[in-house]
């Protein structure tokens, strides 16, 4: 297929999915890059289809919290999307993150391609001998699962309840981790 000099060729966006704990935390690191088209709030890795967040917080569903990241590769990395993500959790925490504990909190990366996989088991192997933390990383990495768009009131939580986003995060304990293990220039 040829275009013309009007017509533009659609640009190919992929996904890359991440569960760092409460999902309203995990939007705004990733929302404020170029190249980043969207990044949704949800459920993944369970056995219930289509479940809420009233069945997903009961720790029963095998869903876990996470975001839906749709990105411009041309823009924006997905290695660089890694980066983002292990700077924003625990990756040592095997129970969940900072004040919200349980299945549904813990972390994980849902990769979508083989080129994806191998990033990701890179990063993963490059982090955990980096020195940078004195425990095994233990942030799991699956095959992409079905991902369940959670309900509206939870989309793009921090600029729709501001000052609740920070009072939660502020008593969360994720700030000062990142401030602890983190030097300033590697998180915007």
């Amino acid at each position: 297929m040829t275009t013309s000099a009007n017509q533009s060729v659609p640009k190919v966006l992929e996904k890359a999915t991440f569960a760092g704990g409460c999902f309203w935390c995990m939007v705004k690191p990733f929302d404020q890059w170029d190249g980043i088209h969207g990044v949704v709030s949800g459920y993944t890795g369970g056995h219930v289809v289509n479940p809420t967040y009233e069945q997903v917080k009961t720790q029963t569903t095998g869903h876990i919290e996470a975001v839906q990241i749709t990105f411009d590769p041309s823009m924006m990395s997905y290695q660089e999307l890694l980066d983002i993500f292990w700077v924003q959790i625990d990756p040592t925490d095997a129970g969940g993150q900072f004040q919200d504990r349980g299945e549904s909190y813990t972390t994980a990366i849902f990769v979508h391609t083989e080129e994806q996989r191998q990033l990701a088991e890179a990063s993963k192997t490059a982090l955990g001998s980096s020195g940078r933390f004195n425990k095994p990383i233990v942030t799991p990495i699956f095959d992409a699962a079905p991902f369940y768009e959670a309900e509206d009131y939870h989309q793009d939580y921090y600029r729709k309840e501001p000052e609740h986003y920070k009072q939660d995060r502020a008593v969360s304990g994720r700030d000062e981790f990142i401030q602890s293990h983190w030097d300033e220039t590697s998180s915007k």
